[in-house]
């Protein structure tokens, strides 16, 4: 399960997500295809099942759906902005 770090805010925008680092007061903004996997993953979805709500919404195949889904769950864990329990 993915969980953001007790230290870092989300906020829904109009065309995506905004993400406040609190520690380092850094933003991140993520795009409507992002926030969706975000949101769907913070949900309790599995990577799996994430790229396949996003290949199913979004005219990409399961297979780059789940390699974008990776991607960001890497990106947004590097920068420790999520975490997985």
């Amino acid at each position: 399960m993915h969980r953001l770090r007790r230290d870092v805010s989300a906020c829904a925008t109009d065309d995506g997500m905004v993400l406040l680092d609190e520690r380092a007061g850094r933003y991140w903004q993520l795009n409507t295809t992002g926030a969706l996997i975000l949101n769907t993953l913070l949900d309790g979805a599995t990577p799996q099942q994430t790229a396949h709500r996003l290949a199913t919404t979004h005219p990409v195949t399961h297979e780059r759906a789940l390699t974008d889904v990776t991607a960001l769950i890497d990106h947004l864990t590097q920068e420790h902005l999520v975490t997985t329990s």
